[in-house]
């Protein structure tokens, strides 16, 4: 071991937050579970299958596979839907992780270069220097107890809102709404030739600030991001309205926005079906298309979007010629702006 090792904190027991004490078989057993049970559970939560008996685990684990074999041993899951429930915070926590520590040694990354009075960050560099990465170790590590309670609290409002939605969807009658939804794309305009030319650190940059700004204008209108996949957004609302207004509010923001390039947005409305926090259907295909057929910096709907927004102010459309969207087949769009 060297004098560096020494020097060294363990950032892995630091963040679990307990000492790595027990081996596989310990937890297993503490859990009171199969060895095979133990490994679905691992396996579904996103880590690799450990075959040795190396001391790699926490009590945590150990309580964290007792807690899950005690919902499906007390009736609450069957053992699919409680491996299911376990993928879902697997695949939610992966990108949270990865998200949250990136953002972290971004700033890191800039005060070391401040610090050092360089004109700027080597923009050269695929991944961060050993003293941002050991930096931005040291300060999750400070800040983990801290962040902790801020996800559980969006966890349980982001909850209570999706069970609020299930529900209007499930009464029609009693909330005034079905599973009809407006689904909308925004797709940055040139972003293939952006990449050719930006390097990393200023790629990573536009869009992070591209899915920050979307994301503040959606959910100012009451919308639901539902993905952003680097230069597209896909968001859904109840009505045409706030579809319309969060279209031509990202169309202003990514023009006056010096960093980003224009902006396309296409609209369609009608039945979707939503599965794994994502939405699917021909609605969603038909958005997909018109935003591909969308000029830069305009707004294209479909004809259901345009029936329903004609009846209110606020806003213009004008009819386009009738056209084959592929895969989706003969669509009337229209532009819409500002009345």
């Amino acid at each position: 071991m060297t004098e560096r090792d020494r020097a060294e904190p363990d950032y892995t027991e630091l963040l679990l937050g307990r000492p790595r004490i027990l081996c596989r078989r310990d937890v297993s057993r503490g859990a009171d579970v199969s060895l095979l049970s133990a490994r679905k559970f691992w396996h579904a939560l996103g880590f690799p299958i450990i075959n040795t008996d190396d001391e790699m685990f926490t009590e945590a684990d150990r309580e964290a596979l007792a807690s899950l074999a005690g919902l499906v041993r007390d009736g609450a899951l069957d053992e699919p839907t409680a491996l299911s429930l376990a993928r879902a915070f697997a695949r939610s926590a992966d990108r949270l992780a990865g998200w949250q520590s990136q953002l972290i040694a971004e700033a890191v990354e800039e005060e070391l270069a401040s610090r050092e009075e360089l004109d700027e960050v080597d923009q050269s560099r695929p991944v961060p220097t050993l003293e941002t990465a050991t930096e931005t170790a040291r300060r999750i590590a400070e800040l983990t107890d801290r962040l902790e309670p801020l996800l559980i609290y969006a966890w349980r409002r982001h909850l209570s809102a999706t069970v609020s939605r299930m529900i209007a969807d499930a009464d029609p009658e009693k909330y005034g709404m079905t599973k009809v939804r407006s689904v909308g794309f925004a797709d940055l305009v040139s972003f293939t030739a952006l990449v050719r030319k930006m390097s990393e650190r200023d790629l990573a940059r536009l869009v992070q600030r591209f899915e920050a700004l979307s994301a503040d204008v959606i959910t100012a209108h009451g919308g639901r991001l539902i993905k952003t996949v680097g230069d597209e957004v896909l968001f859904t609302t109840v009505s045409a309205a706030p579809a319309a207004a969060i279209s031509l509010d990202l169309v202003d923001a990514m023009a006056e926005d010096e960093l980003l390039p224009d902006v396309r947005v296409g609209v369609a409305r009608g039945p979707i079906i939503s599965r794994l926090g994502d939405v699917f259907g021909t609605t969603v295909n038909r958005a997909s298309r018109l935003t591909a057929a969308a000029q830069a910096a305009t707004v294209l709907v479909d004809g259901p979007t345009a029936r329903e927004l004609a009846e209110l102010s606020g806003f213009e459309l004008h009819g386009q010629r009738r056209r084959v969207l592929r895969g989706v087949g003969a669509v009337t769009p229209s532009v819409l702006r500002r009345a």
